[in-house]
Order: C-alpha cells, then sequence, then structure tokens
C-alpha cells in the first residue's frame, strides 16, 4: 500500500502501548551505521515547522522515502528534542519530488542526481514501476546503455532483497533492531533460514532467546510438538540450569523438567536429546554412581579446554628469576610488617617456583597478607604482575588492599557488547608475567576458560579464593 500524500503528526500507537507513531518523508539521513543499523534522520512531519530529528535502528533509510515510525519523544542534552524510535519502516516514495529525492541519494548505483532528474522527466511517477518490471526502457533516456541500465537493476533488486527480509521479520513480530542482527547475520538467506528453523535465532543472534524464537516460530506455523521445537527445547532448559550453576543435568530430570515447561510428552524429548548429541550440540556423561547425565556441548567443551589450559600454562619456567625463597622471606617481612605464618611462608616458596598455584581459604587466615608479601618479591624482580576479579566490587577491594589497579575481568579481557565477546583470546593474549586473580570461587566455568585462554603461556597464574564463600552466578565451580 502506497504511503498517504501528505505526511501525518505524531500520534498515539495501538501496537505499542505508551508509545506514539510519526510519519513523514525522509529529508536527510545525517547518519546511519552499516555495522549496527543505528540511524538519525531528519523528517519532514506535517504540523511541525522544522524537520523532526528521529534516532533508531533500521536496515537502510534514504532521503525521499517514506518512514513510518513508533517510539517516544526525547530531550538529548546536546541535540534537543528528538523522536527515539523502536520501530521503523520505509517504503518507497510516491510523489515526483520524494521519487526524485530518493533516486538521487546514491543508493542506487548507476543513478545521481543528474539521471535521477532525467528518469522523472521521462517516466515521471511510473519510474521505480519501470526500473523494478520493465528496466529494458532505461535506455530511452540520454546517457543510458545496457551497462548502466544493468548496474542500476542489479543495485535496485539488492534493495528489494533488504527490503522483503525486513518486512518478512517485521511481519513476525521481531523488532527492527533484532531484525537488522537477523539480516546482518544472515544477508540474503535470512528468510529462508528463519523458515526453516526459526530456532537457529536462539543460536546464532546474540539478544534472541529461546523465548522470542518460540514466538517467532509459533508466528510461522511451529507446532507445540514439533521436534524442531523439542530439540531447541531441551537446550533452553539446559541453558536455563545454569543459572543454578549446572553444567550438566541428569537426563532423566532433564526430560520431566522440559516435558513440564514445553508441554512435550517425554518419548519425543528423549528423541531430541539423542538427536542433539547426534549432531553435536548436546554431550553425553555419567555421573559418580553411573547414572546418565547431558551437557550443552559449549560447556562440556569449556571444561575440558580448561582442564587443558591450566596444564598447558603449569608447563615451563617461571617467568621470575631464579629467587632464594627464605632470602625472599627474610627481606619481605619487614617490607609488609608482618611475620608470616608457616602456611604463608610455604605458599610464597611455592608463588616464586611454580606457574600455577591455588590459595584458598576462609575469611581471616591471611590470604590478603599473603597476596601483599607475593606482590612485594615479584615486583623487586621486575616482574609485570596483573590483577583482576570477577566484580567491580572485588576488583575496587583489591585495588584498595593491594595499592594496585586491579580490573574486572570482562574489563581485562576487554568485553564486546555487541557480539558478547571478548578482544583477548589466544589468537589476541593479554599482556603480563603473572596474573593475579581474587575471588576465584564467583568465576563460573565459561569465564575461566576464557580468562585462563587469552592468558600468554609463558605467564603465570595465582587463583584465590575461598571454597565456602559466595558461588559463581553461572554454571560450574571452578575452585
Amino acid at each position: 500500500m502506497p504511503p498517504p500524500a501528505s505526511p501525518s503528526p505524531a500520534r498515539p500507537s495501538a501496537a505499542a502501548p505508551g508509545a506514539e507513531t510519526l510519519s513523514g518523508t525522509i529529508e536527510r539521513v545525517t547518519f546511519h551505521s552499516e555495522e549496527s543499523g543505528f540511524a538519525v534522520l531528519r523528517v519532514k512531519v506535517r504540523g511541525f515547522r522544522d524537520l523532526v530529528t528521529v534516532v533508531g535502528t533500521v536496515a537502510g533509510a534514504n532521503a525521499g522515502e517514506w518512514l513510518d515510525a513508533q517510539g517516544v519523544w526525547v530531550m538529548d542534552p546536546a541535540h534537543g528534542r528528538q523522536f527515539k524510535a523502536v520501530e521503523m519502516r520505509t517504503t518507497h516514495p510516491d510523489t515526483i519530488e520524494g521519487i526524485e529525492k530518493y533516486l538521487a541519494s546514491g543508493l542506487i548505483k548507476g543513478i545521481g542526481p543528474v539521471y535521477a532528474g532525467k528518469l522523472v522527466k521521462a517516466f515521471g511517477r511510473n519510474v521505480l514501476d519501470i526500473i523494478e518490471n520493465r528496466s529494458a526502457r532505461l535506455e530511452e533516456v540520454e546517457g543510458i546503455g545496457p551497462i548502466r541500465r544493468a548496474r542500476i537493476k542489479a543495485a535496485w533488486n539488492e534493495q528489494k532483497a533488504v527490503q522483503e527480509i525486513m518486512t518478512f521479520l517485521l511481519s513476525h513480530k521481531v523488532s527492527t533492531s533484532r531484525a537488522f542482527r537477523i539480516f546482518k547475520t544472515y544477508g540474503d538467506a535470512a528468510i529462508e533460514k528463519v523458515r526453516q528453523d526459526p530456532y537457529c535465532l536462539a543460536r546464532d543472534i546474540h539478544g534472541i532467546g529461546f523465548q522470542t524464537a518460540d514466538q517467532i516460530a509459533a508466528s510461522l506455523g511451529v507446532e507445540k510438538k514439533s521436534p524442531l521445537r523439542a530439540r531447541a527445547g531441551v537446550e533452553y532448559v539446559l541453558l536455563e540450569l545454569t543459572d543454578d550453576g549446572h553444567c550438566a543435568f541428569p537426563r532423566a530430570q532433564l526430560v520431566e523438567k522440559a516435558a513440564g515447561l514445553l508441554e512435550i510428552p517425554a518419548d519425543i524429548l528423549e528423541k531430541a536429546i539423542a538427536e542433539g548429541i547426534e549432531a553435536g550440540r548436546l554431550v553425553a556423561g555419567l555421573d559418580g554412581r553411573g547414572e546418565p547425565l547431558v551437557y550443552l556441548a559449549v560447556l562440556d567443551q569449556a571444561e575440558r579446554q580448561l582442564a587443558r589450559q591450566m596444564v598447558e600454562l603449569a608447563r615451563g619456567a617461571h617467568p621470575c628469576p631464579p629467587i632464594d625463597a627464605e632470602k625472599a622471606l627474610a627481606w619481605v617481612e619487614p617490607r609488609i610488617g608482618l611475620e608470616l605464618a608457616p602456611e604463608q611462608r610455604e605458599a610464597l616458596k611455592l608463588a616464586v617456583e611454580r606457574k600455577v598455584l591455588i590459595i584458598t581459604g576462609g575469611p581471616g587466615v591471611g590470604k590478603t597478607t599473603l597476596v601483599n608479601a607475593i606482590l612485594q618479591v615479584l615486583r623487586a624482580k621486575k616482574v609485570k604482575v596483573v590483577l583482576c576479579a570477577p566484580t567491580g566490587r572485588a576488583a575496587k577491594r583489591m585495588t584498595e588492599t593491594t595499592g594496585l589497579q586491579a580490573k574486572t575481568i570482562h574489563r581485562l579481557l576487554e568485553y564486546d557488547p555487541g557480539t558478547g565477546g571478548f578482544r583477548h583470546d589466544a589468537g589476541r593474549p593479554l599482556s603480563g608475567d603473572v596474573f593475579i586473580v581474587d575471588e576465584t570461587s564467583m568465576i563460573d566455568v565459561v569465564l575461566a576458560q576464557q580468562l585462563t585462554r587469552a592468558i600468554p603461556r609463558h605467564a603465570g597464574l595465582i587463583l584465590v579464593g575461598d571454597v565456602d564463600q559466595l558461588p559463581s552466578v553461572g554454571p560450574g565451580c571452578v575452585l
């Protein structure tokens, strides 16, 4: 359906309670990120003397296009009043002025301002239909030959594919920002991928979980007892169980729990588990009593990689130059103003001899004193020490007790919220000779694996914590 001939003012939105709908012609695209889809648009809206600034996520936006947006008005400290859109859709213009501006925007390769004017003059409001369905007629315009015509047609088809994908996703209740992430991930294959397996969204798209994918699947007609839903549902239940610290779960209990949550018969779930194991997304195991367990493959892999990485870190020479431990003890005790207990003295000796050391004990046993003594010795030998902890509070406390800067593990690894990954890994390791991690009991197995993966293999690692204190909020019990 073509847009109305004149822009309409903002009005309450029935689809999004508390939001308004704003419609108008895009006069200028001030900014548009191809990576995130974030755009800043200047829009001509009826009832507003000045152009309205609209900000939000959209796959593509071009001058001359008609914009329908849902959102709220906000006051930006730097740029003033803006319409912050939670959903945006663009459609082709239907006025002569809008069509010419649209074609002149640079969207379609082969058409600039000059040819936009020529095409509109030759074909009027039918020019977009000519490009779409009768592109051979473009050669009637002076300066357009077979090569330019082919270029124009190819660019038009590319833009049409993007619009079709976004329209398909939005029609199935996918938000604009999520639709853009789906398009960026799958490209031209997005519609086919989502139709074949809407649950792939939960696996492949950061920020989309099973429940969102399940809603999309329902709108596509996927039945509740579908094997597709059962396979995805089992993974979802295992993922939910990680919130309770589980890396694996008894198979019989998993089937029982999944049957209740997903309303799927046990026999279908058993088959889904078997298929998941065969596909490599799940892993079968046994507990200490020989009872069958089921792992998410990613957690099984994280556990195995963590163990392997700890062994690799323990190999080789200590990064600290050779030290006479007795002399080091005699040197450090006056500097910390304390005489170390026998267990602390033994731990300090190990810290300068072994590349991997675990220091554990309850509150008040002297872990902080020991860490400070180790730091004094290592720094005296010009060893680069890196301090980190799982939470901001723990990192701050570590900074206060040592006098050295400590970072959260996420900050140290340089977390990217857009991808959910880290900048530092085995291919781009951290810089340092000895890494000291406090409150290790709070680290889950995945984060521990990601941290040890990013520590250079020449470096040492000291893990500090209390096995009886706060456990991790994620899966696994690292200490």
